[in-house]
């Protein structure tokens, strides 16, 4: 049978933290006669012990903060992809997961007390009027946003608003002796979850997918139709470090490829029940070479896309072994703004694997298996990946492939973990880059707003002294860092991220892969029969 479903797959906070996993629409959960709860004595215990604490212990405590504890605790004991999500956190974590949010569309720093804007957001409502990079934004609605009593929370209520509501910005520009107003219309402003669409060679076209949002699948539509029509014969789908997301769009995606009729999943519940996804249409790209790009950061909805093309023999999985995440939830709101998202189901690949790594030694050594796999050697060998032979599957062309911890890749990609270039990574993955380049922009922002895009991807924008100024930089804010032979990594790093500031996360993936392993070995096989 054919199922459309709408699963959340855990948007996977850094490698320690999953957000949840949504099965279906959102759950009005009232237990029955024969439920946890169903003779309240366990309910009221619960109920007792609160209000008890409440009362009598000897100092003020917020029970509130108790209750999320208890809830936290409990949820731990089941499984690390079983969480609650408190009030506080729940409207941002939904957000990021829509694709979309209301407000003017920009990203900022407080400098010295001022907004200034780093990057007009791409869709959004400031960009379409011309706010640029470097403006320091003074006041909204004559309301003054400059001063050292103002936080970012003040500054965000202001800036934020329901949508088509107005603001006025008041705008300092360098170079211009007047201010600037803007009358700005609040809408929706897209949060992008498809990082890059472009053409790697002649024929073969690139995709970063980031995660998997509500919008992603119609992004990734757009930017296939841009590489079909750019002559793309070959698709490469980059989902290195892609946390997870919304199921139906990875679903979605995966349908693109396939021919009408083929097994994408199915999950299996405590009962014992099998729901099972088919592919359902004609795809835009069924007979042509797919390549699909997986690291140890890709999770969840990534595994499910990259598991459902291996076990079909559809093209060819390039990287290192996948996370290992093979749970399914259901969110539960508890009717005070915050939420539980709980493990309902394993999801399963057509050969019938899960892929789900043991949790049985505990949430700190689950977390803690991305270390184990460093020490292990398998990042820098395939032989070092551990396989167990009562979990091994053959694909119906042949195909060998083993279920019980993530996706292993038909392709080894190696990892250079040398100390000093990893610490170049986590800077950049940190967001270390950043402010540094949004400060070297500053110095002389009149120049780099004006470059075109050729201009600057071949022009010779960060020098030595550039890469000596970030290590400089990098000192004052007490990670002081050794480069030795990794100088031409930290300068393409620099120019990477002032490239995601001046055009766009498209050009910086664009800067990033250059010289990437994996990246190379997908071209390498581009280009052979």
């Amino acid at each position: 049978m054919k199922k459309k479903h709408k699963i959340y797959l855990p948007l996977l906070l850094g490698l320690a933290c999953a957000v949840g996993v949504l099965l279906g629409s959102k759950l009005d959960f009232t237990p029955d006669q024969k439920g946890l709860f169903s003779s309240n004595a366990k309910k009221e215990k619960l109920n007792r012990l609160i209000d008890y604490i409440d009362y009598e212990y000897v100092d003020d405590v917020n029970t509130d903060s108790i209750v999320d504890v208890t809830v936290n605790r409990i949820l731990e004991n089941l499984d690390p992809h079983s969480v609650y999500i408190p009030k506080n956190e729940y409207a941002g974590v939904t957000e990021n997961m829509q694709g979309d949010f209301v407000g003017i569309g920009v990203s900022f720093y407080n400098v010295q007390d001022t907004i200034v804007v780093i990057q007009a957001m791409t869709g959004g409502p400031s960009e379409k009027l011309g706010i640029k990079g470097g403006d320091r934004i003074l006041y909204a609605n004559d309301k003054q946003l400059y001063s050292k009593q103002i936080s970012n929370d003040s500054i965000i209520a202001q800036l934020k608003g329901a949508e088509d509501s107005r603001v006025t910005l008041t705008v300092l520009r360098k170079g211009l002796k007047n201010l600037l107003k803007f009358n700005v219309t609040r809408s929706r402003v897209p949060l992008k979850s498809v990082d890059a669409a472009y053409m790697l060679n002649s024929d073969l076209g690139y995709i970063k997918v980031n995660r998997f949002s509500e919008t992603t699948y119609q992004e990734f539509k757009t930017g296939l139709n841009k590489l079909k029509k750019q002559g793309a014969t070959q698709i490469a789908i980059d989902l290195r470090d892609n946390p997870g997301g919304y199921l139906s769009e990875a679903i979605n995606i995966v349908d693109e490829f396939l021919e009408d009729g083929q097994l994408i999943l199915f999950t299996k519940n405590k009962k014992g029940d099998i729901e099972e996804t088919f592919s359902n249409k004609k795809g835009a790209f069924e007979k042509n070479k797919l390549f699909v790009l997986i690291n140890e950061n890709s999770a969840s909805a990534s595994e499910i896309v990259a598991g459902a093309f291996q076990d079909n023999d559809r093209g060819t999985i390039i990287g290192r072994r996948s996370y290992g995440k093979g749970l399914v939830q259901r969110e539960m709101e508890l009717g005070d703004g915050s939420a539980v998202r709980l493990t309902i189901a394993r999801y399963y690949t057509p050969t019938g694997r899960s892929i789900q790594k043991s949790y049985e030694m505990g949430n700190e050594a689950y977390f803690n298996d991305y270390i184990l796999r460093y020490k292990n050697g398998e990042m820098a060998t395939a032989d070092s990946i551990h396989v167990t032979d009562s979990l091994r599957y053959v694909t119906p062309g042949g195909k060998i492939v083993y279920g019980g911890g993530g996706i292993i890749p038909d392709i080894f990609v190696a990892k250079n973990t040398d100390m000093e270039r990893e610490n170049i990574t986590y800077a950049l993955r940190m967001g270390l880059f950043s402010r540094f380049v949004f400060e070297e922009l500053e110095k002389n922002r009149a120049f780099y707003n004006d470059l075109s895009w050729n201009e600057f991807y071949t022009g010779d924008v960060v020098t030595d002294e550039t890469a000596e100024n970030f290590l400089a930089y990098m000192k004052s804010q007490n990670v002081p860092m050794k480069i030795n032979n990794y100088q031409p990594l930290l300068k393409k790093y620099i120019k990477s991220v002032m490239a995601e500031q001046l055009f766009g996360t498209n050009e910086f993936q664009r800067i990033i892969n250059e010289n990437d392993r994996i990246i190379d070995k997908v071209i390498e096989l581009s280009l052979t029969n």
